[in-house]
Formats: C-alpha cells, structure tokens, sequence
C-alpha cells in the first residue's frame, strides 16, 4: 500500500502532521518583521529545550555540521583534545579533530559498551600543565545504542579547570534530561531530524560563556560557521545568511507541541518506550547490544544471531513498510536498530513489536504468539 512507510530509524524521524502543514505554508521573506518575531519564538522555545539561559544557534546544516562548527570556534590548531571513540560517530569525531590539525587522544571502548569515565579522569588529572582544551562526547552513541555518562565526565572536565566539554547531543537533545546550565555544559550540537521532530537541515549549538572566551581566542579560518555571525544575529532576531525558512516553519510548531507535552512528559515518554522496547527484544529471545545500564533512549540496537539482521530489515521493509536500521562498519549484518525517539508514540512501537514478531516466526525463530507485544504492553501500564 502507499504512503504506509513507518519510520523507526534513529534518524530521520516521523514527522507529525501540524508540523508537516505548516512546513506547506507559503515562504516569507526572512528580513521581514513578521519572520523576526518567528525566530524570537523559536529561540525562546529552544532555549526551554536545552534548559539554558545561553544562546541556541540555529545553522542551515546537519547534526555532522554542528559538530564540526562546535570544534572549529573554540580550538585552535595544533590543540590538544580528548575525544571518547566507542562507536560509528564518536569515531567521526575524531576523524574531524584530525582532519583539523588537532593533537587528538581517543579514548576508547568496544563498541556496545560504554566509555571508561575513569579514563578521562586519569587523562585531565595527569595534565598538569593545562594542554588540553577540549573533551569531546558523544553523549548517545546511535550506532550502538549506548548512553555515555556525560555527568561523570563533565565533572572531570570541571575539576581540570581550563578544558571545554564539546558534547555531540544529536539523539539525545529531546531524548533524554540534559540540563545543560546545570551541569555547566560549554558546547553542545544536536541535529532537527531526530528529537525536534522535523526533517533535517538544521543544526543547533548551545554556548556557555567560557565558550564564548574560547572563541575569542580561535584561529581556525571559518565565514559560513563563524558562530560569532549567529549569536549576533541571534540577540537580533535574525540570521547570519538565509534561513529554510519552511523548516523555521516547521520547528516553531514542533516545539510548540513539545511545550504542550512539557520536559517531564517527553522524558518519561522516551524512556517508557526504551524500556518497552528492550523488554520486548528480551521476551522474544534476541540479545540487547547495550547493557540496561547505559541504554540510549533514542534507539535499542539488537543482536539477533543466528538470524540475519539484514533479513529482519528485509521482511519489516518490504512485508510491513517498516523502516529498521542497520548496523554500521563492522557490525554490519550482524545487529539492527530500532529507533524510538521524536514522534514515536506508545502504538508505534507495539506496531513494530508485533511486526517483528511476524518476521521472527517467518524466518524460523520459534517465539510464542504476542510473547513481545505483552512484555512491551507490560511496562506501557
């Protein structure tokens, strides 16, 4: 049947319907009063979101593209970072580091597994002569469904005095509780097509005023990534360089219903639905990729050997129109993901559970009829 695509990938996410029709509005421009008081609306509503009272720049880019803006205005080449590597994207991090020129430590972890936090305190308290400026997290893992533990090695960052915390929040902004001015956070980059709830294209980054200090003292050429253009740009209303404005459109609305839903509800939202999820996984047999201690609340990555993860995905695709995600690297074919984070409701995910219930039994795997849907239904009471 048409248009019954369900997405249930950590990234892009199902976009809900008041969002999509107000993304249909027709363009306005974005010098104009009436788009300026859009943006103030907009940037209010993200700094309710982050939990800050700094700026949250608005950049016509992907959650990669924040990422990278968050390294080049506040390090300088030939720095010293620190950057925690336990999966496909905290590698990524590393990779820019290196590309930049930066003297790059990784700090690693088998994938699936969480990063050593005493690792970084070892590292921060062994310099004494202050080199590192900056430790770099990603704090949800979405290759692996990983949750590191950003609290513990903010503090660490803290108690070194000098060093910024660079912090890749792009499956977990609006996932998971970050109170950002309370944990005293520097810089922190997310992306719209995961917990915002519209398609991509836009980055954000939260700066603290340390980070501004940094900045000052950056020299990494940068024009389009100057964040210096978006803050002030920012405390006018306005943008550096043209806007989607459409997707402005669309983000207005969506934290409009963020509001409506409130911190504490989207929360408690995400994690019912994990832990859902992951009883679900556990009743039909299959093994959880990331223990339940460090499990993301954006996306569940499962193991499902002797099955092929490729086969699942096949059947839900083609069988159900259900989008799964694979793995990634080296652990492709051998896991597939779930994503439960943005507009995902309670009916999603017992709909994927049944659906994956149907392939498991078509692929052979014996599991008793509705085993995973009552342990979902279970937790959701």
């Amino acid at each position: 049947m048409e248009d019954k695509h369900m997405l249930m990938i950590p990234g892009p996410t199902p976009v809900p319907e008041k969002v999509l029709l107000a993304m249909a509005k027709h363009p306005i421009g974005h010098r104009s009063s009436d788009f300026s008081k859009i943006i103030a609306e907009i940037n209010d509503g993200l700094k309710w979101l982050h939990q800050t009272k700094n700026e949250v720049l608005s950049l016509n880019v992907s959650g990669t593209g924040a990422m990278e803006a968050s390294i080049i205005n506040f390090v300088s080449p030939g720095d010293r970072v620190l950057v925690g590597v336990n999966g496909k994207f905290g590698d990524r991090w590393a990779q820019i580091c290196e590309v930049f020129g930066l003297n790059t430590t990784r700090i690693t972890a088998e994938w699936g597994q969480p990063l050593d936090t005493e690792e970084f305190r070892t590292h921060l308290e062994g310099d004494t002569n202050k080199e590192i400026k900056a430790v770099i997290i990603t704090h949800s893992e979405t290759s692996t469904g990983v949750l590191n533990d950003l609290e513990t090695i903010n503090k660490y960052i803290k108690d070194h005095g000098t060093a910024l915390s660079i912090v890749d929040a792009v499956t977990s902004l609006g996932a998971y509780n970050i109170p950002i001015d309370d944990l005293d956070l520097d810089v922190v980059a997310s992306g719209s097509q995961k917990g915002y709830m519209i398609p991509p294209g836009l980055g954000f980054i939260c700066v603290s005023d340390r980070a501004w200090q940094a900045y000052e003292t950056c020299k990494f050429p940068r024009f389009y990534m100057d964040l210096g253009k978006y803050k002030k740009a920012n405390l006018k209303a306005s943008t550096p360089f043209t806007p989607p404005v459409n997707l402005m459109y669309g983000l207005q609305t969506a934290l409009q219903m963020m509001q409506r839903e409130s911190l504490e509800g989207i929360f408690a939202r995400h994690l019912r639905l994990t832990k859902a999820t992951r009883a679900a996984v556990q009743a039909l047999g299959l093994k959880l990729f990331a223990a339940d201690d460090c499990a993301s609340t954006a996306v569940t990555a499962i193991e499902p050997s002797p099955l092929s993860a490729e086969d699942i995905r096949k059947i839900m695709s083609s069988k159900y129109n259900i989008a799964l995600a694979g793995g990634q690297d080296h652990l492709k074919g051998k896991i597939f993901r779930i994503g439960h984070l943005g507009f995902v409701s309670d009916r999603d995910v017992l709909t994927g559970i049944a659906c994956l219930e149907s392939t498991l039994t078509e692929l052979g795997h014996k599991v008793q009829p509705q085993t995973g849907v009552k342990a979902a239904a279970a937790v959701m009471v």
